[in-house]
C-alpha cells in the first residue's frame, strides 16, 4: 500500500529521493457537495473559486516548488514535454526533465501512471482511461525516456477490476493487440458484458515494452467513495490530481 495522508496518497516505489510524487483524495478542500471537498478538476461545473483555493492547499499539502500547468484529458495519446513554449489546451501525459517542473493529470476513475528513471532525472504521468490505454498512452509516454529498461512505474488509483464493467467491444478491442489481454477480463452475468482490469491491462502492455518495475495498482475509486471520486459512480463529481516532480 502506500503511505498516505488525509489529501494525498504517496506512491510506495523504489523511486529516487529526488522525485516527489502525489496523488489527491477527495479530502482536504473546501468545495461543496457533490465536489466534496478538496475537488481540482476546473471543467467539472463546481465553483471556480473553490477550485482554486484547493489547488492552493493541495500544493501546500505537498510542498510543490513550482505552479502545476494544468491540462485537458481527452483519452488520447499526446504527452506534452514541459517546459514547452508552444502549450496545447490538452494532453493525456506530461514528461519532464528539468527540475521543479510539475507534471500533472486529472482522473476520476481513469488510471494515473507515474513514470521515473532510476536515476531521477526523468519523470511523467500519463491519464489512462481504457481509450487511451488501448491506443497506446502509455507507450507514447515510454518513447520520451532514454532508457525505458531502467524505467519504474506506479500505478496509482482507478476503478478496481471488480467495478468497471465493459461492453464486448473494448474486450475485443485490447485482445486484437495483445491476446493475453483476455485475462484481465471476466463475465458478469449480463450478456455481453465484461469486468476489465485497467491495473492488469497497463501492465501488460508495459511488459511488452520492457518495463519490469510496477508498483501500486491496490485501490479502487468506485468502491473507496469515502477516499476517491469515481465518474462511474457519480457522474456529477470532482477530480483528483496525480503529480509528479524532480527536486532540485
Amino acid at each position: 500500500m502506500s503511505s498516505h495522508d488525509a489529501s494525498f496518497i504517496k506512491p510506495n516505489w523504489p523511486a529516487p529521493v529526488s522525485i516527489c510524487a502525489y496523488v489527491s483524495t477527495r479530502i482536504g478542500g473546501v468545495s461543496l457537495q457533490p465536489f466534496d471537498s478538496l475537488n481540482l478538476g476546473a471543467h467539472v461545473l463546481d465553483d471556480i473559486d473553490a477550485v482554486r483555493q484547493n489547488r492552493h492547499l493541495f500544493s501546500i499539502y505537498t510542498g510543490m516548488p513550482n505552479s502545476v500547468t494544468w491540462l485537458n484529458q481527452v483519452h488520447g495519446i499526446d504527452v506534452v514535454n514541459l517546459p514547452c513554449d508552444d502549450l496545447p489546451e490538452s494532453a493525456d501525459a506530461v514528461f519532464s526533465s528539468v527540475t521543479n517542473q510539475i507534471c500533472a493529470v486529472l482522473t476520476a476513475d481513469c488510471l494515473p501512471v507515474f513514470f521515473c528513471n532510476e536515476s531521477g532525472t526523468q519523470v511523467a504521468v500519463a491519464h489512462a482511461g481504457w481509450r487511451g490505454l488501448c491506443a497506446g498512452v502509455l507507450e507514447s509516454t515510454l518513447k520520451h525516456f532514454d532508457e525505458k529498461d531502467k524505467v519504474m512505474v506506479w500505478l496509482g488509483p482507478a476503478i478496481g477490476p471488480a467495478a468497471f464493467e465493459v461492453g464486448e467491444e473494448v474486450r475485443d478491442a485490447f485482445m486484437t493487440q495483445l491476446p493475453e489481454a483476455k485475462m484481465a477480463f471476466r463475465r458478469t452475468e449480463v450478456d455481453g458484458k465484461w469486468l476489465g482490469d485497467l491495473y492488469l491491462l497497463a501492465k501488460q502492455r508495459l511488459a511488452v515494452v520492457g518495463v519490469t518495475q510496477i508498483y501500486g495498482g491496490d485501490h479502487c475509486t468506485f468502491s473507496e467513495d469515502d477516499t476517491f471520486y469515481s465518474y462511474r459512480r457519480d457522474g456529477k463529481t470532482g477530480r483528483m490530481a496525480s503529480v509528479i516532480w524532480i527536486n532540485d
